[in-house]
């Protein structure tokens, strides 16, 4: 039986300041000058009361939830996106690119604040069942280069060096975990050659040439 192609949903990871945004931009253009059409999001957000649920994550105090509240506030947010926008725009065969989805709850909410991994699994297995990313581009940076690149000082960027630092190894952890989905991008170096590297990563994967 031949194995069912990657879907063609790529996520973006990785701590504060690891140029996710740029690099969905880069990769985006790239597709399009090769005909394909792109759905860029992000989470928590995507669509509208996704996006009041990530001003509720995102604003006040670092203590403001309990880690768990944090957890399932992030996948209700993620149940709307999918829903909404992410599945629609594969079924219509377009190419869609995220900012963040559940390995960052895995991440955050699990290696960051201590919430219990086997749970978030859970959690993450229920909401976004068969559409899990086929590909998931990991930017990897020192902690201390990402928080000083960090744009915002919203509530996780006041969260602590070592939170930050548990956050990175996870991370970490995730894409050793998943090689085939999860690829290790390092995001110390200038923007030109890390996107050199995302389309080689999306080449690879997909057998398009970019």
């Amino acid at each position: 039986m031949t194995a069912a192609a990657p879907l063609r949903f790529i996520t973006f990871e990785g701590g504060e300041g690891a140029g996710k945004s740029t690099q969905i931009r880069h990769l985006a253009n790239s597709l399009r000058a090769i005909g394909a059409e792109v759905v860029t999001t992000r989470e928590p957000g995507g669509t509208p009361g996704a996006e009041q649920i990530r001003a509720l994550l995102v604003e006040g105090g670092a203590g403001r939830w309990q880690a768990e509240t944090e957890g399932l506030l992030h996948f209700a947010a993620r149940a709307e996106h999918l829903a909404a926008i992410i599945r629609p725009a594969l079924a219509a065969g377009k190419w869609v690119l995220c900012d963040r989805f559940a390995d960052s709850t895995i991440a955050y909410q699990g290696y960051g604040q201590g919430v219990a991994l086997d749970w978030l699994w859970t959690l993450r297995r229920h909401v976004v069942g068969d559409t899990e990313p086929g590909l998931t581009l990991m930017l990897d940076l020192p902690v201390e280069a990402g928080l000083a690149r960090a744009e915002t000082e919203q509530r996780y960027e006041r969260m602590g060096l070592a939170f930050h630092r548990r956050l990175a190894d996870g991370f970490r952890e995730i894409a050793a975990a998943a090689p085939e989905r999860c690829w290790l991008i390092d995001a110390a170096r200038d923007i030109t050659a890390i996107a050199t590297d995302i389309r080689a990563a999306v080449t690879a994967r997909y057998g398009i040439a970019l």
